[in-house]
């Protein structure tokens, strides 16, 4: 039985297990956190079905649960990353969407990793957006001001960023992912259509992120055995 086989056989505590036997033993494994943004749990979206992907070839996924997503506070979903993430190291991918991207680009501004193994960043922004200054009560540029991002030290963390927007995103307009992009000197693809990613608009998978994601496993892994 090879490893895809048998982690999806297993139930989700022996499949990690069971994959991290099947790792030679110097090697940490790859961690792929998955951040969600406003108003959004680890159940929601194409998070699950990501997660499910990923275990299914012997990677480790973490979904991130930040705590009452309808009102986000700023020193709460601060420390919801420290105590889920730690310290990312050059074997971490972290997977982020809409306000999860800002929050987790402020992180790592904050902790300042040596290394990150790359970034996925969906409907992301890195400063206020001027078409969405709150939603719902909840005081969006308030939040993000508290957000600073160093786009250049982030930069030095990996040279693997890859992000994704919509021509009709009408929450996070494409114009802001561009321009973070640009930024982060990351790989921008625009999917015709595909709105804010939502469950809602249909998007309960999520392949060009699963695609980016094995990408940078494989460099990762293929780094090691140089």
């Amino acid at each position: 039985m090879n490893c895809r086989q048998f982690c999806a056989a297993a139930g989700a505590g022996v499949l990690l297990a069971g994959c991290k036997n099947l790792a030679k033993p110097q090697d940490e494994p790859v961690r792929v956190f998955i951040i969600h943004g406003y108003g959004a749990t680890v159940a929601d979206h194409w998070f699950p079905w990501l997660a499910r992907q990923l275990q299914q070839q012997c990677i480790t996924a973490l979904p991130v649960a930040l705590p009452d997503s309808m009102q986000p506070d700023y020193h709460r979903w601060q420390d919801g990353l420290s105590q889920a993430v730690g310290m990312p190291s050059g074997r971490t991918i972290l997977v982020a969407h809409s306000l999860g991207t800002i929050s987790l680009l402020h992180y790592l501004s904050r902790v300042r990793p040596h290394k990150v193994g790359g970034l996925v960043l969906v409907s992301a922004f890195g400063a206020r957006v001027p078409t969405l200054p709150q939603i719902n009560g909840f005081n969006v540029d308030n939040y993000v001001d508290q957000c600073p991002v160093d786009f250049a030290a982030i930069h030095q963390m990996t040279g693997r960023i890859a992000l994704f927007t919509a021509d009709n995103d009408n929450i996070v307009p494409p114009e802001n992912t561009r321009r973070l992009a640009r930024q982060l000197d990351g790989k921008l693809e625009e999917i015709p259509g595909g709105g804010h990613f939502l469950g809602s608009e249909g998007f309960t998978e999520f392949p060009q992120v699963l695609q980016a994601v094995e990408h940078m496993a494989a460099a990762i892994q293929g780094e090691n055995h140089v």
